[in-house]
């Protein structure tokens, strides 16, 4: 059977009403980018936090780190999702629990949270890698400076820190924003939902999932220039 191509489809009217197949796709790549951002400051802060906490003297820091990076980051990323959106809700207290599944966006909210947990142990080991790869030296300068704990990280450790980690950084964000595709799975009508909803309305196949990656490269694309840009921007003179 021959495949009945339709590059005109993306002007048609969606049966959702929303307007046409292209006005669809546009309304998933804003959820998509909405899910990666939001979820992205829950992950650059809290990894941010407990790649420290793994670089402190502290023995119940450390501990608490290691032991955050190893459940979030050996539990499937589709597992987590399924267990924030359909378990945690039942264990809460019943009203509490009721009030969760009764949000508007819980889809949106239940990937937030998740995408950023699980994200944030990812950052963590690249921020204590960051922060170990820099010359010990710079740490006991803080020290001699008369400079606390707090201030050396502030100051010294992870302005450099985040200077060596920004490539790998911007991989990890990429990473997040491809991993909002998964929230299709609780419901959020993200970019690969809005591709699937428009295949499975249209039978358009090709022209939903080919539009669908357009619009995932052109985004990765603008975030890798952006981060090329930062890069060069913060970079200590001298030192590239």
């Amino acid at each position: 059977m021959n495949y009945n191509w339709n590059w005109g489809i993306y002007f048609e009217p969606s049966p959702e009403g929303v307007g046409t197949y292209a006005d669809m796709l546009l309304s998933g790549l804003q959820w998509t980018v909405a899910t990666a951002l939001s979820s992205w400051v829950i992950a650059f802060f809290l990894g941010s936090l407990i790649g420290v906490m793994r670089t402190l003297p502290s023995k119940a820091a450390q501990a608490f780190g290691t032991a955050y990076v190893e459940l979030f980051r050996n539990i499937p990323l589709l597992v987590q999702m399924f267990l924030w959106y359909f378990v945690v809700p039942e264990l809460l207290p019943e009203s509490l629990g009721t009030r969760l599944k009764q949000l508007p966006n819980a889809p949106f909210v239940t990937a937030v949270v998740c995408l950023g947990l699980f994200t944030a142990s990812r950052v963590a080991e690249q921020v204590r890698a960051g922060i170990q790869a820099l010359p010990r030296g710079q740490g006991m300068a803080g020290t001699a400076l008369g400079l606390t704990v707090a201030q050396t990280y502030r100051h010294v450790l992870l302005p450099n820190a985040y200077r060596i980690i920004l490539p790998p950084l911007t991989s990890e964000f990429l990473n997040n924003l491809k991993n909002t595709s998964v929230a299709l799975t609780i419901g959020l009508l993200e970019l690969t939902a809005r591709a699937r909803a428009m295949q499975e309305f249209s039978f358009q196949v090709f022209e939903a999932f080919t539009a669908a990656t357009i619009l995932y490269v052109l985004i990765n694309v603008v975030v890798i220039v952006l981060a090329t840009w930062l890069e060069r921007t913060v970079a200590v003179p001298g030192t590239r």
